[in-house]
C-alpha cells in the first residue's frame, strides 16, 4: 500500500473490459506532478468520497452506480474501487471527467465484504459462536475513568471466563470419544457387538486394544484433533485478516494528550498481536491438559483401588501432579497480562507462546502411555470416573460471572449513564456464552448417547448414558422456550399497541394526500417493529438471569441426587413425574436439535443473502471487536479494515491535498468512526464524516459504553471537522447519534421521510418503497449533506512536494 496507483497490472472491470495499463504508468511522484500541471492558476485539488459499506455487504458496482469498476489498492479479500473513467481523475480537471461525479467528488467504494463472508465452509465459524460471545463480554464494560483496577479486574474474570469455555468444548469431546465411545459403548459387548467400527476395541475379542486404557489413549486423538485444529484456525485467521499493523506516524504534538483521548484513538487499538498469541497458547495447553486428565483421572482410580501397581500410582500422582502445575501456569499467563493499546505492540512472548503449548502436547503424550500401560484386571463400567468436572466448570462459571457483575455495578455506580441493564451487560452475555457452550457440547453428547444407546432415552435404564448435569441442564431448555415464547407474546402485543398509536400521525407527514388505510398501517407496523431494536436488554436481561438461575439449580439438583431428572422424580406426584419425564425426553431431542440448526442456519445464512441480513448485524457486532478475551473467537474484520481505511485517508490526502468525505452506511459507519479516530489531526482537518442508518449510537454507544459512549462520540464530534448524520424511524438498526452538547453545528439532520412518497405523484408514478435500512442514497437529502459537509470543510492547497510526502509516510511503510 505504498503506492496509490499501481502501475503495470491490467485491471479487469465489472463489464469485463480491461482498463489499459497505459491508464496507470505515473509513479506518485508524476502523478503528483501532472495533477499539479492540471490544477494551472492554482484551482484546488480535488475531493473524494470514500464509501464504505455495511452490513451483508454489496459489490463495487452497485456502490458507484456503474458496472465498469476497477480496483485501486487491496486485495481479493478488502480492496478500493473506483469507476473505470475515475482511475486517473486526480490527472484530469473537473470538467474533462465523466458520468455522475463530474460535479462532485471523486468517488471511491471500500469493500470488506469478504472479511465476514465467503465460501460456505465460513459457516462453520458459527460453531465458535460461544467464543465470539464472550469475547463481547470484555467491551461491555461500563465506562470509568478513575478506576483502573476495577476494570482490570473486570477484563481478568471475562477472560477466565472464556478459558472455562474453552475447557468446556474440549471436555464435551473428551465425553463423547472417551466416555461414550471409548468407556461405556466399547466396554459393552451389547454396544459394540452392533458396530463393526468397534469391534476390535470389544473386551469380547481380547485383543491388544480391549484393555479400558488403551481404548482411551486411542480415543484421545478426537480432542486432540479438535484442539490442534483450533490451534491452527486462531493462528491462520490472523495471519489472513488481523496481521495489518496500523499506520505509525510521527507524533503530532498539536493533538490532544493520548490519555485524554478515547480508547479508540491509541495507536495499538486495533493490533492486539502479542495478546492473542498469549491466549492462543494458554487455551491451547488448557485444551491438552483437559485431555491429559480425562485419560489420567480414571486411570489413577484404578491404581489406587488395593492390589494395584505401586510404580503405577507412583507414575500416576508424578502425572497429577504435572497436571496442577499446568493449570497453574495456564491461569498465571491468561492473569498476567491484558491488551497493550497504547502503543503498537508488536512483540511476541516467544518462550511463552511455544513452550506453555509444547509441554501440555507432552504432558497428554505421557498419560497417554500412562493410560496405555498393561492392566489385564480392569474392567470399564458405567460412567467413566472423572465426570464431576463438569459440575465444577459450571460453579466456576457461575463464580467468575457473579464476581464480574459485582465489578459491573461498581464501575456503573461510578458513572452512570444510559447503559443496558444497569451496567450488567456484560456479565448477561458471559451468562449467555456460557448457556450455548454448554448447549454445543451437551448437544452432541446427548445426540451420541441416544444414537448408541438404539433410541432409548439417556439415563433411563443400564444403556449409554452422558453425564448427570447435562441431561439436567437439557431438562432445563423446555422452560427457558417457554420463557422466550412469552417474551415473544408481550413483544408482539407492544408491537401491536405501538403501530395502533402511529396510526392518526402518519398522515402528518405528507400534508395533502388522500388515507390508505393499508399503506398507512404498512407503515406504521415498520416503525414500530424498528423500535423493537431498544427493547432488546428486555430480552438479555430475563433470558440471562434465568439461564444462571436454572443453571445453578441444575447443578444442585445433580449433585445432590446424582440421578437424572426422571429417576429423581420417582416417588413425587403423578403430576410432577410425568413433567419431569417429558422435560428429559424433551430437552434431550432440544439440545441435540440446537446443534443441527445451528450447523444448518449457518451454511443457509453464507448462502443466502437473506439469512445473511437477518444474523448480518449480530455477527458483525460480535466480530467488530478484537479477540481480547478468546483467541478461538471468529477473526476480527475491523483489525483489517480500520487500517486498510486509514491508510488510504492518509496516503490520498498526502498525496493529493485534496478535502474528503468518509460516507458509511449501517456497519461502515462504525468502521469509518474508528477510521477517522485513527488518523492524525492533520488528516482530521481535511475529513468529514457522514453516517447514515448507524447504529453508533443506538447499538454500539448503548452497549459498549466505555468505547461509544457519548463522553467518546463527543470527542469524536469535537475532533473530526464536520458529520453529519441521516437516520430514518423505519430503520431498525440506524438512529440519531444525540449528542449531549449544544454548541456548534448538530450531527443529526432531520428524520429523513420513508416512504418518499405516500401515494402516486408525478415524482413517483409508482407506489415508493418502505426503505428502512437500505438506499440511503436514494434520498435526495444525502447529495444534499454531502455537498454541505464540503462545503464547511476549507479549501485546500495544492500538495507538498511528492518527496516530503514520502518521507512524512517511510516509517508507516517500513512497519507494513
Amino acid at each position: 500500500m505504498g503506492t496509490i496507483l499501481e502501475p503495470e497490472r491490467p485491471h479487469h472491470t465489472g463489464s469485463g473490459d480491461t482498463v489499459p495499463s497505459t491508464m496507470r504508468t505515473d509513479t506518485p511522484a508524476d502523478a503528483s506532478e501532472h495533477a499539479r500541471t492540471a490544477r494551472k492558476g492554482g484551482a484546488p485539488p480535488p475531493d473524494l468520497e470514500l464509501l464504505v459499506h455495511g452490513v451483508g455487504g454489496t459489490t463495487p458496482e452497485e456502490m458507484l452506480g456503474d458496472p465498469r469498476t476497477s480496483p485501486v489498492t487491496g486485495d481479493e479479500t478488502a480492496a478500493v474501487y473506483r469507476r473505470a473513467d475515475d482511475i486517473d481523475a486526480e490527472q484530469r480537471p473537473p470538467e474533462d471527467r465523466e458520468g455522475p461525479d463530474r460535479d462532485g467528488p471523486i468517488r471511491e467504494a471500500y469493500v470488506w465484504c469478504n472479511l465476514t463472508s465467503g465460501n460456505s465452509s465460513r459457516a462453520l465459524w458459527l460453531l465458535l459462536l460461544p467464543f465470539m460471545v464472550a469475547n463481547l463480554a470484555h467491551w461491555m464494560r461500563p465506562p470509568a475513568d478513575r478506576r483502573e483496577r476495577t476494570v482490570r479486574t473486570y477484563g481478568l474474570l471475562v477472560r477466565l471466563v472464556a478459558l472455562t469455555l474453552s475447557v468446556l468444548l474440549i471436555a464435551g469431546a473428551c465425553e463423547v470419544a472417551l466416555d461414550l465411545v471409548a468407556w461405556q459403548c466399547a466396554g459393552s459387548a451389547d454396544c459394540a457387538g452392533g458396530k463393526s467400527w468397534l469391534g476390535f476395541l470389544s473386551p469380547e475379542n481380547h485383543g491388544w486394544w480391549s484393555q479400558p486404557g488403551r481404548r482411551l489413549a486411542l480415543a484421545a486423538v478426537l480432542p486432540g484433533a479438535l484442539t490442534g485444529l483450533l490451534w491452527y484456525l486462531s493462528n491462520r485467521t490472523w495471519s489472513a485478516y488481523e496481521a495489518s499493523p496500523p499506520l505509525e506516524r510521527p507524533v503530532d504534538e498539536s493533538a490532544p494528550e493520548a490519555g485524554n483521548r478515547p480508547a479508540l484513538c491509541l495507536p495499538g487499538f486495533w493490533y492486539g498481536r502479542r495478546i492473542v498469541a498469549r491466549l492462543r497458547a494458554a487455551h491451547t495447553a488448557a485444551g491438552f491438559l483437559t485431555i491429559a486428565a480425562g485419560l489420567t483421572l480414571p486411570t489413577t482410580t484404578y491404581d489406587r483401588e488395593p492390589g494395584g501397581s505401586g510404580l503405577q500410582d507412583t507414575a500416576g500422582w508424578a502425572l497429577l501432579t504435572l497436571l496442577c502445575a499446568g493449570a497453574v501456569t495456564v491461569v498465571a499467563v491468561v492473569c498476567y497480562r491484558g491488551r497493550s493499546e497504547s502503543k503498537v505492540d508488536g512483540e511476541l512472548d516467544r518462550i511463552t507462546i511455544t513452550a506453555l503449548p509444547g509441554a501440555a502436547l507432552a504432558v497428554l503424550a505421557l498419560s497417554v502411555l500412562y493410560a496405555g500401560w498393561s492392566r489385564p484386571g480392569w474392567v470399564s463400567t458405567h460412567q467413566l470416573p472423572g465426570n464431576e468436572a463438569f459440575c465444577a466448570i459450571a460453579i466456576g462459571e457461575g463464580a467468575l460471572i457473579v464476581t464480574m457483575a459485582v465489578c459491573a455495578l461498581v464501575l456503573h455506580r461510578a458513572a452512570p449513564g444510559r447503559t443496558p441493564l444497569y451496567g450488567l451487560a456484560g456479565p448477561a452475555v458471559a451468562v449467555l456464552a456460557c448457556g450455548l457452550g454448554a448447549v454445543l457440547a451437551g448437544g452432541v453428547a446427548q445426540r451420541f448417547a441416544d444414537w448408541l444407546d438404539g433410541g432409548g432415552t439417556p439415563g433411563e435404564g443400564p444403556g449409554i448414558a452422558p453425564p448427570v448435569l447435562l441431561t439436567w441442564l437439557a431438562t432445563a431448555i423446555p422452560a427457558l422456550l417457554l420463557v422466550l415464547v412469552v417474551l415473544l407474546v408481550i413483544f408482539t402485543v407492544r408491537v401491536w399497541r405501538v403501530r395502533n398509536r402511529l396510526l392518526p400521525t402518519i398522515m402528518d407527514g405528507y400534508p395533502g394526500e388522500r388515507p390508505d388505510a393499508v399503506r398507512t398501517r404498512r407503515i406504521a407496523a415498520t416503525i414500530a417493529r424498528a423500535g423493537l431494536t431498544d427493547s432488546a436488554p428486555w430480552i438479555v436481561g430475563p433470558v440471562a438471569f434465568l439461564t444462571l438461575l436454572f443453571g445453578a439449580l441444575c447443578v444442585t439438583a445433580a449433585w445432590v441426587t446424582d440421578e437424572v431428572p426422571g429417576r429423581a422424580a420417582d416417588g413425587a406426584p403423578g403430576a410432577v413425574d410425568a413433567a419431569a419425564q417429558t422435560a428429559q425426553a424433551l430437552g434431550s431431542w432440544l439440545m441435540g436439535l440446537a446443534f443441527l440448526m445451528l450447523v444448518t442456519f449457518a451454511r443457509r445464512a453464507y448462502r443466502s443473502p437473506s439469512a445473511r441480513r437477518t444474523i448480518g448485524i449480530l455477527w458483525d457486532v460480535g466480530t467488530f471487536w478484537p479477540r481480547a478475551a478468546h483467541p478461538f473467537a471468529p477473526p476480527c474484520y475491523a483489525e483489517r479494515a480500520v487500517p486498510d481505511l486509514t491508510w488510504r485517508m492518509e496516503t490520498w490526502t498526502r498525496e493529493h491535498g485534496g478535502r474528503l468525505v468518509i460516507s458509511g452506511h449501517s456497519q461502515g459507519s462504525v468502521l469509518a468512526a474508528a477510521a477517522v479516530w485513527q488518523v492524525d489531526h492533520r488528516t482530521r482537518g481535511q475529513v468529514a464524516l457522514l453516517t447514515y442508518g448507524s447504529p453508533l449510537e443506538r447499538l454500539y454507544g448503548r452497549w459498549f459504553p466505555a468505547y461509544f459512549g457519548p463522553t467518546q462520540l463527543l470527542s469524536l464530534h469535537g475532533e473530526v471537522r464536520c458529520w453529519r448524520n441521516l437516520w430514518r424511524y423505519t430503520d431498525p438498526i440506524g438512529g440519531p447519534i444525540k449528542l449531549p452538547d449544544g454548541s456548534g453545528p448538530e450531527v443529526d439532520c432531520d428524520a429523513l421521510k420513508d416512504p418518499l412518497a405516500y401515494g402516486r405523484t408525478p415524482e413517483h408514478p409508482l407506489p415508493a418503497p418502505i426503505l428502512g435500512h437500505g438506499d440511503y442514497q436514494a434520498d435526495p437529502a444525502f447529495d444534499r449533506e454531502r455537498a454541505g459537509l464540503l462545503a464547511r470543510l476549507p479549501e485546500q492547497t495544492p500538495p507538498p512536494a511528492a518527496e516530503e510526502a514520502a518521507g512524512q509516510m517511510s516509517s508507516g511503510r517500513s512497519s507494513g
